[in-house]
């Protein structure tokens, strides 16, 4: 089969790797109709989540059509719909039965890896990195899915593969980084990054009864699909930032404030060029300039939501205001399976069309030309979405 494979940072390739096959009871081949790109595919791209090695077939947003399934898996049958969440998770674990899936004990295979680093292992991603499991991913034309009795979410007819590939992640990442805000009526919601996940936040901050959101970027394209998501905006080039946010919610601050930027922010200030110095020497693995914004600029008493993802150390982080300020902080890899259904519902109900979001469509071929763009802006990209088997 055609898959897109690492080859080293800024090095993806399309190559012919075997087909994937059935090796645990539990397992499922899918042939994926409809994949993406997503932000966070791109700390891979650049180099900066490790143990990456090169083959390793890319990418955790993926649906298609079950062909092949293992004795165990009893929940789908061949020639169903369905879409995978990019958490892979046991359903019977400690953490799964907490509803907290990306906490899985039991789908990582190399948690020791991650134990070295983190203390105690999340659970396995598809397409991330070997300390996340090794799991081959979905940027390509088969993916074995392991815990399919638990992974795999049947689609219901008569919804097309675009209104509900973004279950697999970005909409349910954004609204669980909203719902972590704890939004009470009549609250402010401030939301630095205006990407794939910030587009979903936004709009999942209003649907959870926000009364204002004040979206922050720099491309013109996002701050604009913010304002059709009924976002106020800013951008960080023009304004002060902080100063601008006291001056819209009368000296007070946002009620809850939002990183959906993570590891590889960007800034204009000395913070940022501190940054850039002293990851290009590799003596900080991320750059938290969005993190520290948030954490000042969030009201007294206020929720701290991070859904960018961070990789390993970031410094100069002001735990003084955040401590001092009452601050509370909630994160972490999404536990997608508990928002799939009442998600799926949203989608029916036409509370929100998820396609909203998507800029390009391309076949997989072109997907190394796909993250060209998208790590650069260009052509006003804001989601990719790659289709198998479709002709360049």
């Amino acid at each position: 089969m055609k898959a897109l494979c690492w080859h080293g940072a800024n090095d993806v390739r399309v190559d012919t790797v075997p087909d994937p096959k059935i090796i645990n009871p539990r397992d499922a081949i899918v042939k994926i109709t409809s994949t993406a790109i997503c932000g966070s595919d791109l700390h891979l791209y650049d180099g900066y989540i490790p143990t990456m090695e090169k083959g390793d077939i890319l990418g955790h947003e993926f649906m298609g059509e079950v062909v092949e399934l293992g004795s165990a898996v009893k929940n789908v049958k061949i020639g169903d719909r369905v879409v995978v969440p990019f958490t892979i998770s046991c359903g019977s674990c400690f953490f799964c039965q907490k509803d907290l899936w990306s906490l899985c004990d039991n789908s990582n295979p190399n948690a020791w890896i991650a134990e070295k680093l983190m203390g105690h292992s999340p659970s396995g991603l598809f397409g991330y990195s070997h300390m996340m499991g090794g799991y081959a991913g979905g940027q390509a034309e088969y993916a074995r899915v392991p815990f399919a009795d638990v992974g795999l979410f049947k689609i219901p007819d008569g919804l097309t593969d675009e209104q509900v590939l973004f279950l697999t992640d970005i909409f349910p990442t954004g609204y669980m980084a909203a719902e972590n805000c704890d939004i009470q009526p009549g609250d402010t919601v401030a939301i630095w990054g205006c990407g794939p996940v910030g587009q979903f936040a936004i709009r999942s901050a209003y649907m959870l009864g926000a009364e204002r959101v004040i979206a922050i970027d720099r491309v013109p394209e996002r701050l604009q699909m913010a304002k059709d998501g009924k976002a106020e905006v800013l951008n960080y080039e023009e304004v002060e930032v902080g100063e601008a946010l006291k001056d819209m919610t009368g000296g007070r601050g946002p009620d809850a404030c939002m990183d959906a930027v993570g590891m590889e922010a960007h800034g204009t200030g000395p913070d940022a060029f501190y940054d850039q110095v002293k990851q290009a020497v590799r003596m900080e693995t991320d750059r938290p300039t969005a993190l520290r914004q948030v954490i000042v600029a969030c009201r007294k008493g206020g929720t701290v939501s991070i859904p960018g993802v961070y990789g390993g150390f970031v410094d100069k982080i002001p735990m003084g205001a955040a401590m001092n300020k009452a601050l509370t902080f909630k994160m972490g890899q999404t536990h997608v399976h508990k928002y799939l259904r009442p998600l799926l519902d949203r989608v029916q109900n036409g509370d929100i069309d998820p396609s909203f979001v998507i800029t390009h469509r391309l076949p997989l071929e072109q997907a190394p030309h796909g993250y060209e763009i998208f790590k650069h802006k260009k052509d006003n990209c804001i989601k990719i979405v790659l289709k198998p088997g479709q002709a360049a």
